[in-house]
């Protein structure tokens, strides 16, 4: 691990990587990037699917290898080449001001909708017309964090592999099933047919979160749909929900951003599914 085999900003594989930084690129080929280790840790771990194990091959810089030998172990036991190079072409490849000198290249994650849809869901968020990746990565971490079953991303929302996000998602976009460019009204009309109660989250909802909570009404199986950061869901979104929902402001505050709200529904519908009487309380652990 002493002399770098990557040292040209101008090799191949080097431009391969730098590259992915692009939509259209990542796109064209269904390979995107993580980096740091605990994104690198996850993708080594994640088994993939038909096209191959999800991590495809690491770069490190010499310091980074000597400083993680376990994850360049479990790269090489999942398949993964592991390059050395230069801080440069780390830097080169990377997105964040200070990389921390580990960048692995990765397939692509999603799962259509439908396969979704039969593993019988019953927590699901939907992110409609989210434009942030940092709030898109942030609210899919809320989700499995709430336990949730499924993320689905409507085709008006930002790449689910745009670095921020990645990175935004803490490892997260690998622990959980994720569908992307799904049109709202599929999502919602699916959901429905698959037995789960669609929620709209807004805060100009007819319904109030802890009067739901306190009617018995939230230990069913559900999606809720998010919507965007500055102009929240349309009229014609808001229609395909079974049911408007604000969470209550008790103190003076004007609002609450996109993903505290999303924390705050995801809890509510988790807590309520494995209370006695709820969809889960038969298998919770």
């Amino acid at each position: 691990m002493g002399t770098p085999e990557l040292t040209s900003l101008r090799s191949t594989r080097v431009t391969a990587a730098h590259r992915l930084a692009k939509r259209s690129f990542r796109g064209k080929e269904r390979r995107f990037l993580v980096e740091g280790p605990q994104a690198v840790r996850e993708a080594a771990a994640h088994p993939g699917g038909a096209a191959g194990r999800t991590l495809i091959e690491l770069y490190a810089t010499p310091e980074a290898a000597e400083r993680h030998p376990d994850l360049v172990a479990a790269a090489r036991a999942a398949g993964a080449p592991v390059l050395t190079a230069t801080p440069e072409v780390i830097a080169e490849i990377s997105d964040t001001v200070t990389p921390q000198g580990l960048v692995g290249v990765c397939r692509f994650l999603d799962s259509p909708l439908d396969e979704i849809l039969r593993s019988g869901p019953r927590l699901v968020a939907v992110l409609a017309h989210v434009r942030d990746p940092g709030n898109a990565g942030t609210v899919l971490r809320c989700a499995d964090a709430a336990g949730a079953d499924a993320v689905l991303l409507t085709d008006a929302s930002v790449d689910l592999y745009n670095p921020k996000a990645v990175r935004a998602s803490a490892g997260s976009l690998f622990h959980l099933p994720v569908a992307v460019g799904v049109p709202v009204e599929e999502a919602a009309a699916g959901l429905r047919a698959a037995g789960v109660r669609v929620l709209a989250a807004d805060g100009a909802g007819d319904r109030d979160l802890d009067a739901e909570l306190d009617a018995g009404a939230m230990g069913v199986p559900t999606a809720w749909i998010f919507g965007n950061e500055a102009w929240g869901l349309p009229e014609p979104t808001r229609a395909l929900a079974d049911e408007v929902v604000r969470v209550p402001l008790h103190g003076r505050a004007e609002s609450l951003n996109l993903a505290t709200a999303a924390a705050v529904c995801l809890y509510a519908s988790a807590r309520a599914q494995r209370a006695p009487g709820g969809c889960r309380h038969a298998v919770r652990t």
